[in-house]
């Protein structure tokens, strides 16, 4: 894939064909980066032009200046879109990437074709007790690798995949997230219950792994509620990022839902 810096932000992103119709934007979890979509690059490239990014604080998306925050993810991958010319894209995003494609939908709506979001919640109609448990265990999380990241990367990974092969993968991408770059996820609260969400003119599908925590499919049952036209999908022999531990039920599963959204 080819590599490009966005002027005038910390953000690189990466571009695979521009010769198909329809433009893919992956969003990855957080504390790895892009290549946590690898399977999804090789199966997808010759039938879609593929856009992925790191996520500020992630992979090579680390050359930031004072002011730079999470917060500011969804302006910037706006203005991706504009400098590649790219009028509407199909969204996935896993887990904090599921925060930050809906935050870019509320944000750009006329330009989303389709929005997938895997390990996440809905952020417009966020549970305040669920919140509160997820901030609890998020801190716990950030005291771990603020002692150690390897060890952080050792327990993270049994809770971000459930096949030895994802968590390894996983760990590896891990293990290379820079301690300094917690602070760039401070702004992330910012992006939650601060927009309504109205009708959609796009298709949603939501969902997770059966092997994720209880509070994440209580999440995605939750937001079906709200939301009951969305697609829902459990993954049975996955955990958190689904894509990861089941490739090929995912790449099914995606290439389906976009096929009856054209």
């Amino acid at each position: 894939m080819k590599s490009i810096k966005l002027a005038n932000s910390p953000i690189t992103y990466f571009i695979s064909g521009i010769d198909h119709t329809e433009w893919i934007l992956f969003i990855h979890a957080a504390f790895v980066n892009h290549n946590m979509f690898k399977s999804q690059f090789e199966y997808f490239h010759n039938k879609y032009n593929i856009l992925t990014i790191d996520i500020i604080g992630h992979g090579q998306s680390t050359d930031t200046k004072k002011g730079d925050g999470i917060d500011k993810m969804s302006e910037w991958i706006f203005d991706i879109l504009k400098v590649e010319n790219i009028e509407k894209v199909h969204i996935v995003g896993v887990s904090l990437g599921a925060v930050l494609a809906q935050d870019f939908a509320n944000h750009h709506p006329n330009s989303v074709s389709s929005l997938a979001c895997f390990g996440g919640y809905d952020i417009n109609n966020f549970d305040i007790k669920m919140q509160r448990k997820n901030g609890a265990k998020q801190m716990a999380m950030m005291l771990k690798a603020l002692f150690s990241v390897k060890w952080f990367a050792k327990e993270n990974k049994k809770i971000s995949a459930h096949t030895l092969q994802a968590q390894d993968e996983f760990f590896d991408m891990n293990i290379l997230f820079p301690k300094k770059s917690f602070m760039f996820l401070a702004t992330l609260n910012s992006m939650i219950n601060k927009y309504k969400t109205g009708k959609r003119n796009y298709p949603l599908l939501i969902g997770c792994g059966g092997f994720d925590i209880p509070m994440e499919l209580e999440a995605v049952k939750q937001w079906k509620i709200s939301e009951p036209n969305c697609r829902v999908v459990i993954f049975e022999n996955a955990g958190h990022c689904v894509n990861m531990d089941v490739p090929r039920e995912f790449n099914e599963t995606m290439e389906d839902f976009w096929t009856s959204a054209e």
